[in-house]
């Protein structure tokens, strides 16, 4: 039996780089995408430790840029199939909805958001054809609960969670599969490499600077208590070689799912009540 190909987003780190290795060691035949192709290096060095440096594949792709997911799209011909696309790519806008700008909000949905319906877009058709395939789409505990000073990061994924759901029901009578997985808290990038601030939001004449400091400091000691990322590279895998996705949504990571289940229960006022206790934060 051939080996099934796997493409997937923002390769090159985080939850991207686990997988890719993850699943090359499984043996998926695995298309490793990146917007700087410098960036596979650090995959190659892992692939030769681990003696699977011969199932990879690298393309570069900007998923923000028509041009480079036209190429992507035109090098798919020359696989035999395409069965499984990882739509990972994407980082962490923060801010305050006061002071980010249209501007910097339609970059984060450009990557977060309509970068992964390009892609998408691009490999439908091979799969529709082939009637067969699986999307997995990187989604975020930020995209059923909102948080302050995450507003641009939050909206992606809240949007892309709803396209999500449309997108499976669409898909799966050509027999595509479609499914979500939402990280909690883990140790990776996207709160470092990953994240960026909004201009404004980090001037300290920001009326919100404090309050920006107080949710820092508090992602600062929640660090140690972060997840390790490999337990979500394993889940990917495992859905992956799944004959089919039970359910559309797989949430992971430490409170996860009693912090989905205590938003559903509690009343709103609870629930706010929750967040500016753990900030710190007085209400005037």
């Amino acid at each position: 039996m051939k080996n099934k190909t796997a493409i997937i987003t923002g390769a090159s780190s985080g939850f991207g780089l686990l997988t890719t290795l993850e699943l090359a060691k499984r043996g998926f035949s695995v298309i490793a995408t990146m917007r700087n192709l410098e960036s596979k290096r650090t995959i190659i060095e892992l692939c030769k430790q681990h003696g699977v440096e011969t199932n990879f594949t690298y393309m570069q792709l900007d998923v923000t840029c028509a041009e480079s997911i036209n190429s992507f799209s035109a090098q798919l011909t020359a696989f035999s199939s395409v069965d499984i696309l990882i739509n990972n790519a994407g980082y962490a806008l923060g801010g305050f909805c006061e002071e980010v700008s249209i501007q910097e909000y339609k970059e984060q949905f450009e990557t977060n958001f309509f970068g992964a319906i390009s892609v998408t877009q691009a490999v439908l058709p091979y799969m529709r054809k082939q009637k067969h395939g699986k999307i997995i789409n990187m989604s975020s505990i930020s995209g059923k609960i909102g948080f302050p000073g995450l507003s641009p990061y939050v909206s992606s994924k809240y949007a892309f969670e709803g396209w999500t759901e449309c997108l499976r029901l669409e898909v799966k009578p050509y027999g595509i599969d479609v499914a979500l997985v939402e990280p909690g808290s883990f140790q990776t990038n996207i709160w470092s490499k990953g994240k960026k601030i909004a201009e404004k939001s980090q001037i300290n004449t920001s009326p919100y600077f404090s309050y920006l400091q107080a949710i820092e400091n508090e992602l600062g000691r929640g660090k140690g208590k972060y997840g390790n990322p490999q337990i979500v590279a394993l889940l990917i895998a495992e859905l992956c070689s799944e004959k089919e996705f039970r359910r559309l949504r797989y949430p992971i990571g430490k409170g996860v799912k009693l912090a989905f289940f205590l938003k559903t229960i509690l009343p709103w006022i609870a629930w706010e009540k929750l967040f500016y206790k753990r900030l710190g934060t007085t209400i005037i």
